[in-house]
């Protein structure tokens, strides 16, 4: 059987721009596309929002940030209406700052 060591055997003979090229190269193809909302899916993700808002419910919002998609899980601190965002607080006292148009979905939380 032979005991093939991969791509460690060939980095030695390659120029250290050449193996970060490859590694850059390598990590891009874990980069996600966003996905463009409709009307329906934007008035649900309104309606959830301005509930939430009212009743000082937990949400659960998935986001598009540096190329990947993010979830927080908090409350509703501030809506930002001059720049477009809403300000969220999660159960560790953090502020996420996520923009309106980078949300790609939005539920209840159930837990807190």
């Amino acid at each position: 059987m032979i005991r093939d060591r991969g791509r460690i055997k060939w980095t030695s003979m390659m120029l250290p721009e050449h193996v970060k090229m490859l590694r850059d190269w390598a990590q891009e193809d874990e980069y996600e596309k966003e996905k463009q909302l409709d009307e329906q899916q934007l008035e649900q993700l309104n309606e959830t929002i301005l509930e939430a808002m009212e009743y000082n419910r937990p949400l659960s919002i998935t986001y598009f940030r540096y190329r990947k998609y993010e979830l927080v899980i908090g409350k509703i601190h501030y809506w930002n209406e001059l720049g477009q965002k809403l300000h969220i607080v999660d159960r560790f006292e953090e502020i996420h700052r996520i923009g309106i148009s980078h949300i790609a979905d939005v539920r209840i939380a159930d837990e807190w």
